[in-house]
């Protein structure tokens, strides 16, 4: 399980967070904190994976804290009211790895929550090359994105996702449309955003006659 530290000075906004961050498949919600003091403290005692992080505290600025907690192993999500453009810049630059403004529903923090593991498990250990870099970074946004298109069903699009990624090599719109028992041109429209999110690359496949076929390979 992945361990997540829940600051924010109201009582009622921590908990309504903390279950958002437990709805999550591998995550845990390991304490929750209403002061600066208390969320170092928790960072000293419990090692969370990440902390989701308020700029609002009583006793000390989030970003404050965020800057202090450079290089102990966590990640800093601020989770915060205060849109200024200062505020974004400064967590950016003290290595926040992302910025969500309050308010927002369930689903917006989960899609992060979710991009952020799949960016954790890339970036886990070992010698990176550039390319599993940019994989990895897509990663990490590819929350921060609608869910799916206008006029596109979100279940389909995961349905989609989740077979180009579980797929052992390339595949074809056909393939996939008769594996998920959708339409090709459907397939083809869903595959076709994957590669422009930039998550998915596309080539041509050349059979023995007629038109080359193009077919899908998700970036890992």
């Amino acid at each position: 399980m992945t361990s997540v530290l829940v600051v924010d000075d109201d009582f009622r906004v921590a908990s309504v967070h903390a279950s958002y961050a437990s709805s999550v498949e591998g995550l845990e919600v390991v304490a929750v904190a209403h002061t600066a003091a208390d969320a170092l403290r928790a960072v000293s005692e419990l090692k969370p994976d990440l902390i989701l992080l308020d700029n609002y505290l009583p006793d000390q600025p989030g970003l404050e804290v965020c800057a202090e907690l450079a290089g102990r192993g966590c990640d800093v999500m601020m989770v915060t009211a205060d849109g200024s453009a200062d505020s974004v810049r400064a967590a950016l630059s003290a290595g926040a790895v992302n910025y969500v403004l309050k308010p927002f529903g369930a689903d917006q923090l989960v899609r992060r929550l979710k991009a952020w593991q799949r960016y954790r498990g890339r970036v886990r250990d070992g010698l990176l090359d550039q390319d599993q870099i940019d994989t990895a970074m897509r990663a990490l946004h590819e929350g921060d994105r609608p869910q799916a298109p206008k006029g596109q069903s979100p279940v389909t699009a995961s349905l989609v996702r989740n077979a180009l990624e579980a797929a052992s090599g390339p595949v074809s719109a056909a393939d996939l449309g008769t594996e998920l028992g959708i339409a090709r041109a459907t397939a083809q429209r869903y595959l076709a955003g994957l590669v422009e999110e930039g998550v998915a690359v596309m080539r041509l496949r050349y059979g023995g006659t007629g038109r080359p076929e193009h077919e899908y390979l998700w970036r890992h």
